[in-house]
């Protein structure tokens, strides 16, 4: 099972393995308060994609697209996420206050499209 969640939203035990998958680290966030197990920065969004989308909904298809084929151009940065999801829960987390239109919320469309 794959979850989504925003980073400043407490942990939770139902989370099971938690991974940031933002480029940048999230501002004022500790390492110990985020209570992630892995942060999977290179799978994140590249710089020019991020700053291109600019979270503008508009762009969404059109970032979908672009980010699937920055992730197929590194599927192995994809790794640790398939070995985890076999085992359980993955929680998927992010920074931005776009809770519906986020590179988590494409990951996990990603991730659902080839499991």
């Amino acid at each position: 099972m794959i979850k989504i969640k925003r980073i400043y939203d407490a942990p939770s035990r139902s989370d099971g393995y938690r991974v940031l998958v933002d480029r940048l680290w999230p501002r004022g966030m500790s390492k110990e308060k985020a209570g992630i197990d892995l942060w999977l920065k290179d799978i994140a969004p590249s710089n020019e994609l991020r700053k291109w989308y600019d979270h503008e909904p508009a762009k969404w298809r059109e970032f979908k697209k672009r980010y699937f084929a920055e992730i197929e151009e590194r599927k192995e940065a994809l790794e640790p996420l398939a070995k985890k999801l076999k085992e359980g829960t993955i929680t998927l987390l992010y920074s931005t206050k776009h809770v519906e239109l986020n590179n988590a919320v494409a990951l996990k469309e990603y991730l659902e499209s080839i499991h």
